[in-house]
């Protein structure tokens, strides 16, 4: 589980940014690129290193009031987002 009042930080071997010719966020790594769905990329431009995951989860419910389990979808993106790597907590 997630500690909510953990600071997600992307590795520093992964840059996220927006690609134009894939219309959506990437991950890039020495080795090659992650595409990620707009959802994971919309998570991913949160983290900053400073927002904690509660952080995250308040703007992400304030943007989108309409969806009901975006705190649980949330904590489960970061935690497949850890398991792979992408990204680490202090």
């Amino acid at each position: 589980m997630i500690d909510p009042a953990s600071i997600p930080q992307l590795n520093k071997h992964f840059r996220l940014q927006w690609e134009e010719a894939q219309d959506c966020y990437v991950l890039l790594y020495p080795e090659g690129m992650v595409k990620l769905n707009e959802s994971a990329g919309l998570i991913l431009s949160y983290v900053d290193g400073v927002k904690t995951v509660a952080n995250i989860i308040a703007e992400l419910t304030e943007r989108f009031p309409q969806v009901d389990s975006i705190a649980s979808d949330i904590e489960e993106f970061m935690a497949t987002a850890s398991a792979q790597r992408w990204v680490a907590f202090s």
